[in-house]
């Protein structure tokens, strides 16, 4: 092959026939002649085109076969040779193929490895530490083996030979743990090292007390990480996850025994790596707050690892009350000023240790905004309610009394607070009722905390409430309905919403569905705000979700609703983005009990989705006739579910509702390990939540199963 012509055939190719990520390929062509041309500002315009097109965010496309050819080409004959090797290897690495047989890409860039292979033994070294990374996500161990293990014989930098090793490793553990066996002598290079140590850990080699010391050598290793493996970014973390992931004891000791060693440690460099696999720790494995707890207090030195510790102690919440007295002296710091190193160690503290943040929350409360969302907003766990204190709702009343000053999440989060005292917060009244006209969602804890009041206290807020609603205050309205049952207001700032857009007509529609028949003058409003067929949008789906729901629970005629349900399932089978417009479908559908019985295909249609299972599993057992369900496939949609961590409370109100009786001796282990196991089910979502979660997630699934014997 002539390569001093890589792009020979390029025009011939129908590039308007294949496709990327932003729809036709026909661009593909002169970005791949800009990438070889002259002009550097254009080659790297082009290269960053065509990570966009052909690896778009790791997805790969037809037009990413088609374009390796040339690819290959053009790394071959000398242009920009490192840069184009890594784009080469990310298409072979992407499990994420869109529109194309799996594992066609990889097929592509593997076809190529005649012209690649060549560049392992390139005069620079950036082109055969990268082609030695490229080839080996080929998977194509007989043709790329002999030649890697070749360059590894001969190569002498530090970077390229740690490169080698982990291609050897990623293309054969076996061969690739028995290279890192001669790797670990401390003669070895330091980025050579951390290669045998991660080869090691991919071959499943039992972690040896010569790779404890080693790895604690390598320290801080930070430096250490190839930037080619995004995943091991920070290699004491990746250790220790990568030893969590082995699910057995001595595995677990092991990774502990690590992070306690630099926790430890005397070098602050090192504690601060410690504490970012600390924290991987913790949001792996249940039992890692507790073990680690007292090695985090004592790496708290000075202030600054106090703070760099914070966020942790705060997520591991009253696991880390042991770190109280650490947080404590810069949590009370400044309650005059703003701090924003107090508010963050007063934030850990709300969630650590609540009781001892409060009178810190009330000397510093409209400075401290961290801690006010860890103890009223999206960092507080669910149901977290902070203990009551006088001096708190003095100062809450202070900041409502002066609305005008109160910006961003405040208002919603010191209204969070008094409603989680409810009538214990009845002298905030006065100025909940002043701030109606402001902050409208004020109505909600306005009405909770009424209820309890006298009667002279609950007129008022009453009075207040009907100011509102009369003024068109949807929040005010329902609020007046929920004190008193009066539902004039309600029904005319329902009507309103059902005629807005479609997060307000979902949201007026649910409020319609638990009017329930009272609310039977708003059904032609109901009727009229449902999109049609063409409404395929998720907001549209849900919307029209909502709409049935409201139907059911006004009218209680079936025959509408299943038609509306059934095209929702219909519209969102043809649009990937709506899969929980599945999920909420399926939730809907369940409350119709038997009469929702024709919806059972495609309930069933939605057991083959992880995430849609368990609300899918939930109607099924609710509309479906019971001699037809089959119990062990629903439970098992439901645990895969919950294993894969795609909807895994949904899954536990399943697993709950399926009982334990007919499980299957593997689906009862399974279960138990669920519950019991030290490994976090829980690992998406928002961070500051995920452990939060997984123990009240863990709490659940333990009262389905006992504890295994030991």
């Amino acid at each position: 092959m002539d390569l001093a012509h890589p792009l020979d055939g390029l025009d011939a190719h129908p590039w308007p026939a294949s496709s990327h990520a932003y729809g036709s390929a026909e661009d593909v062509p002169g970005l791949l002649r800009a990438l070889s041309g002259p002009d550097q500002d254009a080659a790297d315009e082009a290269l960053s085109e065509l990570y966009g097109s052909v690896l778009h965010q790791g997805t790969v496309y037809a037009a990413s076969a088609d374009a390796a050819p040339f690819l290959a080409r053009i790394a071959a004959a000398g242009h920009r040779t490192a840069d184009v090797m890594v784009l080469l290897g990310g298409l072979a690495e992407s499990e994420d193929e869109y529109g194309v047989p799996t594992g066609t890409v990889r097929a592509a860039v593997a076809e190529q490895l005649p012209l690649l292979l060549p560049s392992l033994a390139a005069a620079e070294p950036d082109v055969r530490r990268a082609t030695a990374w490229a080839v080996s996500h080929t998977r194509a161990a007989g043709i790329a083996l002999p030649a890697l293990r070749t360059r590894w014989a001969e190569e002498s930098v530090p970077a390229v030979r740690a490169e080698v090793l982990s291609a050897l490793a990623r293309l054969d553990p076996r061969t690739g743990a028995a290279v890192a066996a001669t790797a670990l002598e401390p003669s070895q290079p330091a980025e050579v090292r951390m290669a045998a140590l991660f080869a090691g850990l991919d071959a499943g080699a039992p972690w040896t007390r010569t790779m404890h010391t080693t790895m604690l050598s390598l320290l801080p290793a930070d430096a250490l990480c190839s930037d080619l493996d995004h995943a091991r970014g920070e290699p004491l973390s990746a250790v220790v996850k990568a030893l969590l992931g082995r699910g057995h004891e001595p595995a677990r000791e092991a990774a502990f025994a690590l992070v306690e060693a630099a926790l430890r440690s005397d070098r602050a460099d090192v504690r601060t790596e410690g504490l970012w696999a600390a924290d991987c720790a913790c949001m792996l494995s249940r039992s890692a707050p507790a073990r680690l707890i007292r090695s985090l207090c004592e790496a708290a030195v000075d202030e600054a690892s106090v703070i760099s510790m914070a966020s942790l102690l705060g997520q591991v919440g009253s696991v880390a009350a042991p770190a109280a007295d650490v947080l404590a002296p810069l949590a009370r710091r400044n309650p005059d000023e703003v701090d924003d190193h107090a508010d963050q160690a007063l934030a850990a503290l709300v969630l650590a240790a609540p009781a001892k943040a409060v009178p810190f929350m009330a000397a510093g409360l409209g400075r401290r905004p961290r801690a006010l969302d860890a103890a009223a907003g999206i960092r507080a766990p669910a149901d977290f309610v902070l203990p009551y204190d006088d001096g708190l709702l003095d100062a809450v009343r202070d900041r409502l009394s002066r609305s005008e000053s109160l910006s961003g999440n405040e208002p919603w989060q010191l209204i969070t607070l008094l409603r989680g005292w409810g009538a214990d917060a009845a002298p905030a009244l006065p100025e909940l009722c002043a701030a109606l006209p402001r902050f409208p969602f004020a109505a909600g804890t306005t009405a909770t905390i009424a209820a309890d009041c006298a009667p002279e206290e609950r007129g008022r807020a009453v009075t207040s409430l009907r100011t509102a609603a009369e003024q068109g205050s949807l929040p005010a309205a329902q609020a007046l309905y929920d004190l008193i049952g009066e539902p004039a207001p309600l029904l005319r700032c329902l009507g309103e919403g059902l005629r807005g857009g479609a997060h307000e007509l979902r949201d007026a529609a649910l409020a319609t569905g638990a009017l329930g028949p009272q609310g039977a003058p708003l059904v032609p409003a109901l009727r009229a705000a449902l999109s049609g067929p063409s409404g395929d949008t998720t907001p549209a789906l849900d919307a029209d979700t909502a709409l049935a729901e409201a139907l059911w629970r006004v009218t209680g005629e079936a025959d509408e609703v299943i038609a509306v349900l059934d095209s929702v399932f219909a519209r969102a089978g043809q649009n990937p983005w709506s899969r929980w417009s599945v999920v909420r479908a399926a939730r809907a559908a369940a409350l119709l009990g038997p009469a929702g019985r024709p919806l059972v295909p495609r309930l069933t249609a939605a057991l083959d989705h992880p995430a849609q299972a368990p609300s899918a599993v939930l109607a099924l057992l609710a509309v479906a006739d019971p001699a037809s369900l089959d119990r062990a496939a629903l439970t098992e949609a439901t645990l895969r579910s919950a294993e894969w961590d795609t909807d895994a409370m949904r899954a536990c109100d399943a697993l709950e509702a399926l009982g334990t009786t007919g499980m299957t001796g593997d689906q009862l282990r399974r279960l138990a390990t669920l519950a019991h196991g030290d490994a976090r089910v829980i690992r998406s979502g928002v961070q500051t939540a995920l452990i939060h979660e997984d123990e009240a997630l863990r709490t659940r699934l333990q009262a389905l199963t006992p504890a295994p014997e030991h």
